[in-house]
C-alpha cells in the first residue's frame, strides 16, 4: 500500500513540476536554515561539557555591592589558597590567570623566531580539575615546578615548527627561560579557555605581581579561580559559609564582596559574566521556526489550490472504493516525498553555505562534527513534523470532497480550504516577514547609533601600542620625543588605557574632600600623561589640564563624578582633594573633562579620574594625520624597533578597538537580515505559487474583463489589492508584537535609538513592492493575452 502511494505521489510531482519545484526549494531553504541553526545551537550549548566531572566544576565569582551590584569572573588573589585551605568543600582548587600579547623567543630550524601569544598562567591542580590530555593521551604531569610549561598541538608547531617539542625551550617577554614539559592535544573549541600556551603559576611574579599575591584588596578580570567539588556538595551551603570572608579580610571596605560559586556549564551563556546571553539562542531557534512555519505556509496554500484541480481524481477514487483514510495518508505521502527531496536539498544548501556560515561567526562548524544520533534524530524528527503540518490539512479536506460535486465539477473555494484560510496563512506570512524587517532595521540603527554617535572623544587615525613593562621612564620619555618629531604624527600620549574600547580597565575605591568614608561608588582611574587630552580630544567643562610632574599632585575628573557626589556644579570640585587605590593617589582636583563613552552603550557613563603616573603606563596612543597613514606607520616602527630592538611593533587603531564593542550585534545582525531575506523569498516563492493558480482560475474573467474595456493596469490592481489588504492586516498585527520586542531588546542598552514609526510604515511598504514584483509578471501576462485565447481556455 505504502509503495503504491509512494508511486502515485512520484507521479503527481512529474505532472506539476512548476508547483512541485516550488514546495521543495521553499521547504528546502527552510530545512537548510534550521540546519545551519541547529549547528550554532549545539555549538553553543555543549561548552566543557566534554570533562570527566563537569558537573562538579565551578568557577568562583565575585558580586560586588556598591552603589550599584557590578559582576566580575574573578575573585581577590588570597581566595584560592583560603578556600583550599580553610574549607573541606573541594578535591582540588586551581587558578589561572591570562595575560595577552606576551612576547615568545624561540629557535626553530635554526632560526629565531619572535611572537606574541596569549600566555595562561595555571597553577598545578589546574590539569587536575580539567582534562586536558596530551597528545599521547596522558594527563599533564607538571607545571608544579618554576620555568615550566605546556603547549598545544598547534602552538608548538607555530613557534618550533614541529609538535614533538617536549624539552624545547623558549624565552619569555626577555626574561625567563621556559621549558616545554608536555604537548597538548588541541583544545576542543568549544572550552571557555582562548589560550595555547600553559606556563607554571610560579612564574606569575615576573609578569603580574597582583595576581601572585596574598591580596584581599583587589580582584583583576585576569584572575580566575576554578574548582573541583567533592560529590554531592550544596552550592548554596558553600556560598553561605563564604559570606564571611569579606567581614574576616575586608572589614572597613564599602566594596562589599559576595562569593558565587558557577557550574562550568553556565560559565559561555551567562551575559553577567562576559558569557553570550541566552536569549540570543531562543531568538535565532525561533528564526528558524519561522523558516520552517513560512515553507509550511507555502505549501498548504499551494496544495489546498491544487486540490481544486485534482477534485475529479479524488471524486474518481472515492466511487471506486477509497476511504477518506485513504486519500489521507495518499496526500501525507505526496508530502513526505516532497519534504525528503526537500531535506536532501537543504542538506546540500546548508553545506554549500557552511563556509560562509563559519566566516560570518568566526566559528569551525563542520558537519562531521555533528553526525551523531542527536543530529540524524533532529532532522529526522523535523523530517517528520514538517511532513505532518504541511499535508495533514491538505489531506483532511481532499478527502471530505463529495465524490458527486466532484464529478460534476462544481468544487468551489470553500470545498478545497476556503479563500479565507489561504488568506489567514498569507497574512500570518506577511506578519513574520514585517516583523524580521522592523527587528533588522532597529538592530542596524542601534548599532549604528552606538558606533557613529559623537563618544566624547576622538577615535579616528589613533594608533595604540603597547609598553614593554621593564622599560626605563627617562628612555621612554627620550622616545615619547623622537615620536612627536616623525613627520604625519600630530600628538603622542603615554597612558595605562585608550578611552573607549579599553583593554586595562582599573576601578577603584575612592575618598572625596577629606571625608572619613570612602564614596559607595567605584571610580575608573585612567592613568595618563599631559597629553592624554590633546590626543583623544577629551574637552575640559572647566578648570585646566594637570600640568607635567614626577610625582601625584593634580588630577582631573569627569562631570559624572560631580553628579554620583552630588555638587550643584562642576566648579565645585576644583581645589578639592581626592584619595584613591588605598592612599596611592592623593592630589587636587585641577580640571573636570566633560563626560565621554568609556566602555559601550550597555552601561552607563561611569566616574572616571585622570591622574598621571609614569610607572603605571600601559599603551602609547599616537595621533596621525590620516592623508598619510602608510608612511608615518613605517616611520614609527623604524623608531620603535631602534629603541625596543627585543620587542614587536604590534599596534592597533581605537576606532576598530570601539568597534569591536559591538562585533556580537554586528555578526547577528548580518544573519538577522539573511534570515529576514530568506523569510522574504520564501514567502514570494509561495506567492508566485498562488497567483498561477489565481491567474490560471481567472482566466475566463480576464478575457470577459478585457472586451468589456478594462486595460491592463485595472487587472493587475483587480490582482494585487487582495494581496495589499492582507499587508496591511499582517502589518497591523506585527507592529505591536515587532515594537515589544524590540523595545525588550533595547532596554541591554543604557544609550539606545528610538523606536520610530516609519521603521514599521517601511517594513509594510517594502513587503508590498516585493509582493508586487513577485505577482507582476504572471498578472502583466495574463492581463496581456488575447481576450479570444483567454475566453477559449477550459
Amino acid at each position: 500500500m505504502f509503495k503504491n502511494y509512494l508511486k502515485i505521489a512520484w507521479r503527481n510531482l512529474r505532472k506539476r513540476k512548476v508547483f512541485a519545484f516550488i514546495n521543495i526549494f521553499g521547504l528546502a531553504i527552510g530545512f537548510g536554515s534550521a540546519i545551519l541553526i541547529y549547528l550554532f545551537l549545539n555549538y553553543h550549548l555543549s561548552f566543557d561539557k566534554f570533562h570527566e566531572n563537569s558537573d562538579r566544576i565551578y568557577r568562583v565569582n565575585t558580586e560586588e555591592h556598591r552603589d550599584e551590584v557590578e559582576y566580575e569572573a574573578s575573585v581577590p588573589p588570597a581566595f584560592a589558597k583560603v578556600f583550599r585551605e580553610d574549607y573541606e568543600y573541594a578535591e582540588k582548587v586551581a587558578k589561572i590567570v591570562f595575560q595577552d600579547g606576551l612576547l615568545i623567543d624561540a629557535k626553530a630550524n635554526g632560526r629565531t623566531v619572535k611572537l606574541k601569544e596569549d600566555i595562561a598562567f595555571v597553577e598545578a591542580a589546574f590539569f587536575q580539575i580539567f582534562n586536558f590530555p596530551l597528545s599521547n593521551g596522558q594527563k599533564v604531569a607538571g607545571l608544579d615546578a618554576p620555568n615550566t610549561g605546556v603547549l598545544t598541538e598547534k602552538a608548538a608547531a607555530r613557534i618550533f615548527g614541529k609538535t614533538n617539542v617536549v624539552g624545547e625551550t623558549f624565552v619569555l617577554n626577555n626574561n625567563k627561560t621556559i621549558e616545554v614539559v608536555g604537548v597538548l592535544k588541541d583544545l576542543p573549541k568549544t572550552t571557555f579557555l582562548n589560550s595555547e600556551m600553559f606556563v607554571s603559576f610560579q612564574n606569575i611574579n615576573d609578569i603580574f605581581q597582583f595576581a601572585g599575591s596574598e591580596n584581599w584588596g583587589g580582584i583583576s578580570s585576569n584572575l580566575q579561580c576554578y574548582t573541583l567539588l567533592n560529590p554531592s556538595q550544596n552550592v548554596g551551603a558553600i556560598e553561605k559559609a563564604l559570606e564571611e570572608l569579606p567581614a574576616k579580610h575586608r572589614p572597613k571596605s564599602k566594596n562589599r564582596h559576595v562569593y558565587k560559586l558557577q557550574s562550568i556549564a553556565d560559565i559561555h551563556l551567562n551575559p553577567e559574566y562576559t558569557g553570550i546571553d541566552p536569549v540570543i539562542l531562543w531568538v535565532f531557534g525561533i528564526i528558524g521556526l519561522f523558516l520552517l512555519a513560512i515553507a509550511c505556509i507555502n505549501f498548504v496554500n499551494i496544495s489546498t489550490a491544487q486540490t481544486f484541480y485534482r477534485s475529479k481524481e479524488i471524486g474518481v477514487r472515492k466511487v471506486l472504493g477509497s476511504f477518506k483514510t485513504h486519500l489521507f495518508w495518499q496526500f501525507l505521502s505526496e508530502t513526505f516525498v516532497i519534504s525528503l527531496f526537500a531535506v536532501l536539498v537543504g542538506a546540500g544548501l546548508a553545506l554549500v553555505f557552511l563556509p560562509s556560515f563559519n566566516s560570518l561567526f568566526e566559528l569551525e562548524l563542520a558537519f562531521q562534527d555533528v553526525l551523531s544520533l542527536k543530529f540524524f534524530g533532529f532532522l529526522f524528527g523535523a523530517l517528520l513534523l514538517v511532513s505532518f503540518l504541511s499535508g495533514s490539512y491538505p489531506g483532511i479536506i481532499m478527502s471530505r470532497i463529495a465524490p458527486v460535486l466532484a464529478l460534476k465539477g462544481k468544487v468551489n473555494h470553500n470545498d478545497t480550504g476556503g479563500s479565507s484560510t489561504r488568506k489567514f496563512l498569507v497574512v500570518a506570512q506577511f506578519a513574520i516577514s514585517i516583523v524580521l524587517i522592523v527587528s533588522t532595521l532597529i538592530i542596524s540603527r542601534q548599532i549604528d547609533y552606538a558606533i557613529n554617535t559623537n563618544l566624547g572623544f576622538d577615535k579616528e587615525s589613533i594608533v595604540m601600542s603597547e609598553i614593554p613593562a621593564d622599560i626605563e621612564p627617562a628612555k621612554f620619555e627620550s622616545l615619547k620625543l623622537r615620536l612627536a618629531g616623525i613627520p604625519g604624527v600630530e600628538n603622542v600620549s603615554a597612558c595605562l588605557s585608550s578611552p573607549g574600547g579599553a583593554v586595562n580597565n582599573w576601578g577603584t575605591g575612592v575618598k572625596y574632600n577629606n571625608r572619613p568614608e570612602a564614596e559607595e561608588f567605584n571610580i575608573q582611574a585612567k592613568i595618563a600623561d599631559e597629553n592624554y587630552l590633546e590626543t583623544f580630544d577629551i574637552e575640559l567643562a572647566t578648570g585646566r589640564n594637570f600640568f607635567k610632574s614626577d610625582s601625584i599632585t593634580e588630577v582631573l575628573v569627569n562631570e559624572k563624578f560631580g553628579k554620583k557626589i552630588g555638587v550643584a556644579s562642576s566648579e565645585e570640585l576644583l581645589g578639592k582633594k581626592i584619595e584613591a587605590n588605598g592612599g596611592d593617589i592623593n592630589a587636587t582636583i585641577v580640571g573636570v573633562v566633560k563626560d565621554f563613552h568609556d566602555t559601550n552603550f550597555t552601561q552607563e557613563i561611569r566616574p572616571v579620574m585622570i591622574v598621571a603616573n609614569q610607572n603605571w603606563y600601559g599603551e602609547i596612543g599616537l595621533k596621525i594625520n590620516h592623508n598619510s597613514i602608510k608612511s608615518t606607520l613605517g616611520a614609527i616602527e623604524k623608531e620603535w624597533l631602534s629603541a625596543f630592538p627585543d620587542y614587536i611593533f604590534d599596534y592597533r587603531f581605537l576606532d576598530e578597538r570601539v568597534a569591536e564593542q559591538y562585533e556580537t550585534e554586528q555578526r547577528y545582525l548580518s544573519l538577522s537580515k539573511i534570515f529576514a531575506g530568506l523569510a522574504i523569498f520564501i514567502g514570494c516563492l509561495g506567492l508566485y505559487g498562488l497567483i498561477l493558480f489565481f491567474v490560471g482560475q481567472r482566466t475566463k474573467e480576464i478575457g470577459i474583463r478585457k472586451v468589456l474595456g478594462s486595460n491592463v493596469m485595472s487587472i493587475l490592481t483587480l490582482f494585487t489589492a487582495d494581496f495589499f489588504k492582507l499587508i496591511l492586516i499582517a502589518g497591523a498585527l506585527a507592529t505591536p508584537f515587532a515594537w515589544y520586542f524590540m523595545e525588550q531588546w533595547l532596554q541591554g542598552y543604557a544609550y539606545r535609538t528610538k523606536i520610530h514609526w516609519w521603521f514599521f510604515v517601511l517594513a509594510i511598504v517594502a513587503v508590498m513592492i516585493i509582493t508586487l514584483i513577485t505577482i507582476s509578471y504572471q498578472t502583466l501576462k495574463a492581463a496581456t493575452t488575447s481576450p479570444v485565447k483567454s475566453l477559449r481556455t477550459e
